[in-house]
């Protein structure tokens, strides 16, 4: 394992690297008394998300960069997959020795709850953040649709430019703004060609149906659970997020007017999931 740090403003965040099936895995964790909250992003994005929650964090917390995404390793014969990532998650979990904990997702984040699923007394609190539904009913939006495309999805992915990439953000704010540039430069600086072909991968292996049977044990997640969406959210309509809330034996839903990064239009949102993870 390779470590650094830096100080941010509320607490110390350690960064780093660790190996794990091969795979380098770039991480952001802190120390504390306790298990750990899981901080797990989606796709275009990777663990910078969740520095602002995580900093709000009183107990330990641990995120990292999914393979193919963010300053992690890109393995060519890597199983891209919702499965295969899901399957990687929990060999991440043991090599970080993360046993009880909870779990955050966001958006591609929600693979986690798959292996969740299996373990589900290893979780003792859930945050589902406009998460993709492992859910009946769901159809993809319109940019998934041709990435799904074979040949569509790669000629999307050859003529992507920072450009375009900034104009298609407008679209997960509510208010069609654009995207604040430090945002857009913290994911645009690790998007390459094993990122785009990871993500084509990934879209792929999830036909909708796929999508409900990888979400058919979602009720053995009993664990005290908060579902927070946003109710402009073009890409995963906010009935999917009453749809988890009704799925989840334990949960409460919280909704904001706010796009697909919630937070960043509600701030105020970051304060009410720190507390709810802090009540354990």
């Amino acid at each position: 394992m390779v470590t650094d740090s830096k100080q941010p403003a509320a607490e110390r965040i350690e960064t780093g690297t660790l190996v794990v099936d091969g795979v380098e895995v770039f991480f952001r964790r802190t120390a504390g008394d306790g298990p750990p909250a899981v901080f797990v992003h989606g796709n275009p994005s990777h663990s910078e998300d969740w520095v602002p929650f995580i900093e709000g964090l009183s107990r330990p917390a641990l995120a990292f960069d999914l393979p193919g995404w963010g300053h992690s390793g890109r393995p060519s014969d890597f199983d891209y997959s919702m499965r295969g990532l899901a399957s990687f998650f929990e060999l991440a979990l043991g090599a970080f020795g993360v046993e009880q904990h909870s779990l955050v997702v966001h958006d591609w984040g929600s693979l986690a709850l798959i292996a969740a699923q299996r373990a589900p007394e290893r979780v003792d609190r859930l945050v589902v953040i406009t998460a993709v539904p492992l859910l009946p009913g769901y159809r993809w939006h319109r940019v998934a649709r041709l990435w799904r495309t074979p040949g569509v999805g790669e000629a999307v992915n050859a003529s992507m430019t920072r450009r375009t990439f900034s104009l298609g953000l407008r679209e997960s704010r509510a208010d069609w703004a654009p995207q604040d540039d430090d945002f857009i430069d913290g994911i645009w600086s690790t998007i390459d060609r094993g990122t785009k072909r990871a993500l084509l991968e990934l879209y792929r292996s999830a036909d909708p149906d796929e999508l409900a049977a990888a979400g058919a044990d979602l009720a053995l997640l009993k664990c005290p659970a908060l579902v927070v969406w946003g109710d402009q959210d073009r890409y995963l309509p906010p009935s999917f997020g009453r749809a988890y809330a009704e799925r989840l034996p334990g949960a409460e839903l919280a909704t904001y007017a706010a796009g697909h990064w919630p937070w960043q239009e509600a701030p105020e949102m970051i304060d009410r999931v720190v507390d709810f993870l802090e009540r354990s």
